[in-house]
C-alpha cells in the first residue's frame, strides 16, 4: 500500500477525526522509509493535541511545535501518518472511547484493543503504519500490545523527554512504541533513548526470576500459554528461579499506586476539568469523580509503599536480574462489558502493571503467548537504565 493510501484508509478506526496527514521524515536516517503515528496527546505543530476529549480540543490552541519524541523519529527518517485515538486524557486501560469509538482489534476480533494507546495499537496491528507511539503511566502500551499482540515497551522513567506531550500523572508517565517485530522495536530504541544512566546498560542480564505470585494474579490459563515463551527467556539468559515479587501481596502496591496516580491526575488536571465540566465517558467520570477526593493522609500513606516497593525491587533486579511477569491478567476482554466487569480487569491489570510504574522500571512485552487464538503477553522488567539491555533481550528471545 502507498503512503497516500495509507493516510486516507483507515479501516480499523484507529485514527483520530481528521487525523490522518502526512509529515515527511529527514531525507536519511536510521528509520528511513518507515511511517509511524502518534496518540494523540503528541503535540504536532500546526494541530490541536485533542486528548481523546472534545472539550479538551475545543480549550486549547493548536501546538506550535513537534513534540521532541516526533521530532526525533522525524528526524531518524520516519514519516508522520497521523495521530491515533486515545481513552479520554489517557484515564482507562480499555481503548473505548464513548466520543471516538473504539479501535478494531485486529488480533482479536470482538475483542478491546486495550487503552489508552488504543489507536496506535491498533493501527501497527493492522499495518497501517510499522510503529506508532504511545505513552504509559499504568499500563497504556503494555496492555495495548498484550491485546493487540504487538512488541511494545514502557521506558525507565525520565529516560525520554516527555515535553510536547500531555501528562497524566508525571511520576508515572513514560513514552513508549509499537511494534510487530522485535528488531524494530530495537532499533526504535536507538533512537528514542538517551544516553543510559550509571553502569554499562548492554552488559547481558544476570539470571531469569519468575514471578509466581504476579503469574498467580492471572487466569489459570495464563502460565501454560506462555510455558514457552519462558523457556526460551531462560534459554537466552541462562538460568531461572522463582520468586515472589510482592511478599506482603500485590494488593498494596495497587491500592498506593492508585491513590499516588489519583492524586497527580487531580492536581494536573483538576483546575480544568472543574472550569470546563467536561463530557466524560461513564468510567472515566467516574474516575475523576474519585481522584477529587483524595487526601494528603492518604498519599503520604502510599509513598511509603512506594518506597519500599523501590527497595524491593532494586534488591531482586539490583546484579542484572531479569523479572518476568505475564503482561495482563487474562486475554483482551470482549468490548462493550458491563461497568463492573470492566473496573474487575482493570483491577486485576493494574496490580501487575503497578509493579514497574511505582519503580519506575523499564519494561518490554513480547507477544510469545495464545489463549483460545487470542494474543497473551509475556513480560521482562529490568533495572532501572537497562532499556537498551531488555530491547536486545527482546529481540534475542522473539527473533
Amino acid at each position: 500500500m502507498s503512503p497516500n493510501d495509507t493516510a486516507t484508509a483507515d479501516p480499523v478506526g484507529a485514527f483520530i477525526p481528521g487525523g490522518r496527514f502526512h509529515v515527511a521524515g529527514a531525507s536519511d536516517g536510521p528509520l528511513k522509509g518507515l511511517t509511524f503515528a502518534a496518540k494523540d496527546i503528541f503535540d504536532v505543530a500546526g494541530r490541536v493535541t485533542g486528548c481523546g476529549n472534545p472539550d479538551w480540543a475545543r480549550t486549547h490552541p493548536p501546538a506550535t511545535r513537534n513534540a521532541s519524541c516526533v521530532q526525533a523519529l522525524l528526524d531518524a527518517g520516519a514519516e508522520l501518518i497521523g495521530k491515533t485515538i486515545t481513552d479520554e486524557l489517557a484515564f482507562s486501560l480499555m481503548g473505548e472511547n464513548s466520543h471516538y469509538g473504539t479501535p478494531v482489534n485486529v488480533a482479536a476480533p470482538g475483542r478491546v484493543p486495550g487503552g489508552s494507546s488504543c489507536g496506535s495499537a491498533a493501527a501497527v496491528a493492522a499495518k497501517r503504519c510499522d510503529l506508532a507511539l504511545g505513552s504509559d503511566t499504568g499500563g497504556s502500551v503494555r496492555i495495548p500490545a498484550n491485546n493487540c499482540g504487538l512488541y511494545g515497551i514502557r521506558t525507565t522513567h525520565g529516560r525520554i523527554a516527555l515535553d510536547g506531550t500531555m501528562p497524566l500523572a508525571p511520576s508515572f508517565d513514560v513514552c513508549g512504541w509499537f511494534t510487530r517485530d522485535a528488531r524494530l522495536l530495537r532499533r526504535v530504541g536507538t533512537v528514542l533513548l538517551g544516553a543510559a544512566p550509571g553502569a554499562a546498560p548492554d552488559s547481558p542480564p544476570s539470571g531469569l526470576l519468575v514471578g509466581v505470585d504476579a503469574f498467580g494474579e492471572s487466569d489459570a490459563v495464563v502460565a501454560p500459554a506462555l510455558a514457552a515463551a519462558l523457556a526460551r527467556a531462560e534459554a537466552a539468559i541462562g538460568s531461572r528461579r522463582d520468586a515472589a515479587v510482592a511478599p506482603g501481596g500485590l494488593g498494596a502496591w495497587y491500592e498506593a499506586f492508585r491513590v499516588l496516580q489519583g492524586a497527580e491526575v487531580w492536581r494536573v488536571h483538576g483546575d480544568w476539568v472543574t472550569r470546563n465540566q467536561p463530557r466524560f465517558g461513564p468510567g472515566v467520570a467516574d474516575r475523576f469523580r474519585w481522584v477529587a477526593t483524595i487526601d494528603a493522609g492518604q498519599v503520604a500513606a502510599a509513598e511509603d509503599v512506594r518506597r519500599g516497593v523501590r527497595r524491593r525491587m532494586h534488591e531482586l533486579l539490583r546484579d542484572g536480574a531479569v523479572l518476568s511477569i505475564p503482561t495482563a491478567p487474562s486475554i483482551a476482554p470482549l468490548r462493550g462489558l458491563p461497568a463492573a466487569d470492566s473496573e474487575r480487569f482493570r483491577v486485576r491489570t493494574l496490580m501487575l502493571t503497578c509493579i514497574a510504574g511505582l519503580a519506575g522500571l523499564p519494561q518490554v512485552t513480547l507477544p510469545l503467548g495464545r489463549i483460545d487464538g487470542c494474543p497473551i503477553g509475556l513480560s521482562l522488567i529490568a533495572a532501572p537504565g537497562r532499556d537498551e539491555m531488555l530491547l536486545a533481550l527482546a529481540e534475542r528471545i522473539g527473533s
